[in-house]
């Protein structure tokens, strides 16, 4: 069983019942802004709970990606093996998102990625500061409050990444490869310009079929065999630039559909705006209460 199915099957008896239900989990307050209370809970009450397997939270805010799981078997393989294998080592990224008073995920047609696109392929470093490249996937929970410091997880989908962004080459420039800021700048030469990309990419999430559901979309078509936990529930297909299709499975555990539910066809579900261009919106304006005499 590859860590993506592994961790996914943990996930949902965590944070569910066998019935599909949320279970209300505590989190403790958060000490600062870049604190991160949840990917701690990810980490030490949840994943590393997976037999044979370790789970590593980043070493800090700000670094990307959030969590890498991995066997013993990934201390003694060489490092160009790790790139296609989600049997060794993978590296998840967490996206936390709430729920609108309509019932619906927040920034359902766009999610900020901030200054790292997503991609099925992710940097990160050995001890020595080499670079290992990992498959990337990304986990998106819905968290509502109910109170005292406990929340529930409505809706949840761990995603190959490279269903959001497989484009290698655009994350390897942006986030890889080094930049250039301007510096120098303003009256007193003291400012300067990090000129730092912000990314919007899809978020699953906004899919209807995806809210209040438990969903592993994985590139693999073929993980719902007879001994199987997983059921398939759709196909999702997105049309890339070139238009060629690039094809994922959906599944769910076996208890969340029902044995005689057919598989969906999904192409190209993601929300988009109805409207984008290249100009950027202006910065907010505080406006007076009053007019000021011409």
């Amino acid at each position: 069983m590859d860590l993506a199915v592994q961790a996914f099957l943990k996930l949902r008896s965590k944070f569910y019942t066998p019935d599909g239900q949320p279970i209300p989990f505590h989190l403790r307050e958060k000490r600062n802004t870049q604190d991160d209370p949840f990917d701690e809970f990810l980490t030490v009450e949840t994943l590393n709970a997976i037999p044979n397997v370790t789970c590593v939270k980043a070493p800090g805010p700000l670094v990307t990606p959030d969590i890498v799981l991995f066997r013993d078997t990934a201390l003694v393989k060489p490092a160009e093996s790790y790139r296609d294998s989600l049997v060794d080592i993978i590296a998840i990224e967490v996206k936390k998102l709430e729920r609108e008073e309509r019932g619906n995920v927040a920034r359902s047609s766009g999610l900020d990625y901030n200054t790292t696109p997503p991609c099925g392929t992710v940097c990160i470093y050995d001890r020595n500061g080499d670079k290992v490249w990992v498959r990337g996937f990304y986990l998106f929970v819905c968290l509502e409050s109910v109170g005292g410091g406990a929340f529930r997880m409505t809706a949840m989908v761990l995603i190959d990444g490279n269903s959001l962004n497989s484009d290698e080459q655009l994350y390897r420039t942006i986030t890889v490869d080094s930049r250039s800021k301007e510096i120098n700048l303003g009256s007193y030469g003291d400012g300067a310009n990090r000129v730092r990309p912000m990314l919007i990419f899809g978020n699953p999430l906004g899919v209807p079929h995806m809210n209040r559901a438990v969903t592993l979309i994985h590139p693999d078509p073929a993980l719902d065999g007879a001994d199987s936990p997983l059921r398939k529930i759709a196909t999702l297909r997105r049309t890339r630039v070139d238009t060629s299709i690039a094809s994922f499975t959906c599944y769910r555990y076996q208890q969340d559909f029902p044995i005689d539910g057919e598989p969906l066809d999904m192409l190209d579900p993601f929300p988009t705006p109805k409207k984008r261009d290249t100009a950027t919106k202006g910065r907010g304006r505080f406006n007076l209460p009053f007019s000021i005499r011409r």
